[in-house]
C-alpha cells in the first residue's frame, strides 16, 4: 500500500472482520512521508472535531470551508468567527510552509486526505525550525500538543516534548530515567518496558502515579514500540488522569459504603427479630415473678442487656438510613438546653462546655431523640480527643444558601438551614483519617476503647434526617464538625420535645379478633400470648398466603391486622391490599426492624394504619393494638 501510495498518490483498502466496515488508508505526505489512517467508514468526519492536530476542511478550489477546535485554538479564531478563505495559497501535502498566526509566522508540515466530495481535509502539523538536526522521524516531536516520551528499552529518556515535561514537572528529561518519574504499574517497571518493546501478552495503557512532592498527580501511559537509527525504542504518550483516578475512587468509596449499608440493615433487620423474641418472652416470665422472686434480678439482667443489645443495632440501623423516627418541628435550643446538663457530666472536670445560639434561631423538624444522640456522640469524641483538658464550642446559626454549596462529594441545595457546630481543642485527625471517619467500624482508638459506629451513626441520622455534617480538622489544632439541617416552614409552629408521660393505669382486657401474620416463628409465639393474655382472640398465619387463605372463610370475623412487613413471598403491604379490597375499614398494625419509610406507598384505605418499630415490649403491643379498635 505504502508503493502504492508514493507512486499514485493513495490506497486504500477494506479490512476484513467486523460489524463496523473499516477501511486502511494510506496518502503521500512528502519525500518519504505518508500519513495513515484507519477509519470506520469510507469518509473521516468532517473537519476531524476530535482531534487535537489542526485540521481544515477545503473545497475543491482549495478554499477553507470549516476548521476543528484545535484549528481555531492554533490559528486564534473565535468560534463563531469566519474562516479566511484562502489561508495558505497553495496546498501541496508534504511540504512545510509559513502560516500566519497570533504567534507570527509558524513552520507547518502539511498533509491532504482526499474525500469524495472533490474536497480535501488538511492536516497541519507544527514543525519546529529549531529541531533541524533531529532526524526526519522526530522533527515534529516537539511541537506536537500530546506529551511524548521517546524511551530507551532500559527506561532511560532519549527525547521528550514541552506537554510531557509540564506534566511530569521536570525541566528537562533527557538522561533520566522514567522509573524516578513514575511509580510501577502493579510489577516491575523494567518487566513492562521489556514486554511492550517485545510485543508480549496484551500491552494495554496503565495508569500510575507520579513520583511529585507538590501535588498527588495520576498519569494514563501508553507505550508503543518503535524503530531509531534501526535500534528499537519506545514511545510514551501521556495523559493526566488525576481527575478519572478521583472519580474512580469516589465510585469505589460509594459502592462500599452502599453495600456496608445493606449489610448492615439486613443483619439490623433479623436482629430486630430476634431481640423482640427474647424481650418479649422475658417480659412474659417477669408478669410471673415478682420483686421479691429470686430470679426476678436474674430476668432483669436478660432485659436490660436486651435493651443496649437493641441501642446497638439501631447504631446499625442508623448508618444504613433505616432505623425508625418520630420527628417534630423543634427548636434546636431548647434540646440543647435541656442536655446541658447530660453533656456537663459526661465532658468531667478538665474540660468546659460552652454554647453559642443565633437569637432568632429557626426552627428544624426532626427527631429529638436522635439529634440528642447526635450530640452525645461528637460531644464524647471531643472529650476524648483532649486528654489534658480544654474546651468543646457548641454553636447554632442561621444559614441562608444562594447558590448550591459543593464539599466532600456532596451538593447541598440553595435554601434556609440550620448550622450547628461542634468545636474542639483537642489532638485533631491526620488528613489520611479525615476522609474515613464516617465510616462503619473505623476508629483510632485502642481495641475495647470505642466501636467505631458512632460518627457513621451521626451521618446516618443526619442524613436520614435530610441534613448534611462536614469535618474540618488541623493536627495540633482540633477539629470542628458543621452540620446543616433544613429550616422549617416559617408558619409552622414549633412544638417543644415530647415530655415523658406518667405510668398508664393498668388497661383492662379487652374482645376482638386480631389476625396476626408473622413468618419468625418465635415473635409470633409471643406476640400470639401477650395478646390473648389481654383477652384477644388470635388467628395467626406464617406467611401472608396462609393470611389470605384465612380470610377466605367468610364466616370468620377479623377486626384488626398486625403483620410483618417483610416476609417471604408477599410483603405485608401487598396482601394487606388484597384483604382490605374484601374487608374495607379494618385496622391495620405494622411490625417490622426497619423504618416506617420502607413502605411510603401505603395502599388505600391504609393511610391510618399504625407502625411498631422491632423489637417491642409486652406493654407496646398490646397497647398499640388496644389503641387502634374502634371505640
Amino acid at each position: 500500500m505504502a508503493r502504492i501510495a508514493r507512486t499514485r498518490g493513495s490506497a486504500r483498502r477494506v479490512l476484513p472482520g467486523g460489524d463496523v466496515r473499516q477501511v486502511l488508508c494510506v496518502h503521500r505526505a512528502g519525500a518519504g512521508l505518508c500519513l495513515w489512517r484507519i477509519d470506520g467508514h469510507s469518509d473521516p468526519p468532517a473537519a476531524a472535531p476530535d482531534l487535537a492536530v489542526p485540521v481544515l476542511r477545503l473545497g475543491a478550489d482549495d478554499t477553507v470551508l470549516a476548521a476543528n477546535p484545535a484549528a481555531r485554538g492554533y490559528f486564534g479564531w473565535a468560534d463563531k468567527a469566519p474562516i479566511p478563505p484562502d489561508l495558505c495559497g497553495a496546498v501541496v501535502s508534504g511540504q512545510v510552509v509559513g502560516v500566519e498566526t497570533p504567534r507570527g509566522r509558524l513552520p507547518c508540515l502539511m498533509a491532504t486526505w482526499p474525500r469524495d466530495d472533490g474536497g480535501r481535509d488538511l492536516f497541519l502539523f507544527p514543525a519546529d525550525p529549531a529541531a533541524g538536526d533531529l532526524a526526519d522521524g522526530w522533527a515534529l516531536f516537539s511541537a506536537l500538543p500530546v506529551p511524548l516520551l521517546k524511551l530507551a528499552r532500559d527506561g532511560r529518556i532519549l527525547l521528550s516534548n514541552p506537554p510531557a515535561r509540564a506534566l511530569l514537572g521536570i525541566g528537562s528529561g533527557e538522561g533520566r530515567r522514567l522509573c524516578d518519574l513514575i511509580e510501577g504499574p502493579g510489577r516491575p517497571l523494567a518487566d513492562w518496558l521489556d514486554d511492550a518493546a517485545a510485543g508480549r501478552g496484551t500491552v494495554k495503557a496503565e495508569i500510575v502515579p507520579l513520583r511529585r512532592d507538590d501535588c498527588d498527580t495520576f498519569v494514563k501511559v501508553a507505550l508503543t514500540p518503535a524503530r531509531d537509527n534501526g535500534e528499537q525504542v519506545l514511545i510514551a504518550v501521556l495523559q493526566d488522569a488525576t481527575q478519572l483516578k478521583s472519580l474512580e475512587a469516589q465510585f469505589a468509596q460509594s459502592q462500599k459504603m452502599q453495600a456496608i449499608g445493606q449489610l448492615a440493615g439486613g443483619v439490623a433487620h433479623d436482629f430486630n427479630n430476634l431481640l423482640t423474641a427474647i424481650s418479649g418472652h422475658c417480659d412474659l416470665l417477669l408478669l410471673r415473678h415478682g420483686q421479691d422472686d429470686a430470679e426476678y434480678a436474674d430476668l432483669m439482667q436478660i432485659s436490660q442487656n436486651t435493651n443496649r443489645a437493641a441501642a446497638l443495632v439501631s447504631q446499625l440501623l442508623a448508618y444504613s438510613r433505616k432505623q425508625t423516627l418520630r420527628p417534630e418541628v423543634m427548636d434546636l435550643r431548647e434540646m440543647l438546653l435541656d442536655l446541658t446538663h447530660l453533656l456537663n457530666r459526661l465532658v468531667g472536670e478538665k474540660v468546659t462546655l460552652s454554647l453559642g445560639h443565633d437569637p432568632g434561631l429557626w426552627s428544624v423538624r426532626a427527631d429529638p431523640r436522635k439529634l440528642e444522640q447526635v450530640l452525645v456522640n461528637l460531644v464524647v469524641n471531643a472529650r476524648d480527643a483532649m486528654p489534658r483538658g480544654g474546651e468543646i464550642r457548641i454553636a447554632t446559626a442561621n444559614r441562608l444558601l444562594r447558590e448550591p454549596l459543593r464539599r466532600d462529594r456532596a451538593v447541598v441545595a440553595p435554601g434556609r438551614y440550620v448550622e450547628m457546630t461542634v468545636t474542639d481543642e483537642g489532638d485533631g485527625i491526620l488528613p489520611g483519617h479525615l476522609s474515613k471517619v464516617f465510616e462503619p467500624f473505623f476508629t483510632t482508638k485502642r481495641p475495647g476503647e470505642g466501636t467505631g459506629l458512632g460518627l457513621s451513626t451521626v451521618y446516618g441520622i443526619l442524613k436520614q434526617t435530610g441534613g448534611f455534617i462536614f469535618a474540618d480538622s488541623t493536627p495540633g489544632e482540633g477539629t470542628r464538625f458543621r452540620m446543616l439541617l433544613p429550616s422549617h416552614d416559617e408558619g409552622a409552629g414549633v412544638h417543644p420535645p415530647a415530655r415523658a408521660a406518667p405510668p398508664a393505669p393498668a388497661r383492662r382486657r379487652s374482645d376482638g379478633v386480631v389476625l396476626l401474620v408473622e413468618d419468625e416463628a418465635p415473635v409470633r409465639a409471643f406476640a400470639s400470648r401477650a395478646l390473648k393474655m389481654r383477652g384477644f382472640s388470635v388467628l395467626e398465619a406464617a406467611s401472608a398466603e396462609e393470611a389470605l387463605e384465612v380470610l377466605e372463610d367468610k364466616a370468620i370475623t377479623v377486626d384488626i391486622f398486625v403483620t410483618d412487613v417483610i416476609m417471604p413471598g408477599m410483603d405485608g403491604p401487598s396482601w394487606v391490599r388484597e384483604a382490605l379490597k374484601q374487608r374495607p375499614g379494618t385496622p391495620v398494625v405494622f411490625m417490622s426492624g426497619y423504618a416506617p419509610e420502607q413502605f411510603d406507598n401505603a395502599p388505600d384505605g391504609m393511610d391510618g394504619a399504625t407502625f411498631l418499630p422491632k423489637p417491642f415490649s409486652l406493654r407496646e403491643l398490646t397497647d398499640t393494638v388496644q389503641e387502634k379498635l374502634p371505640g
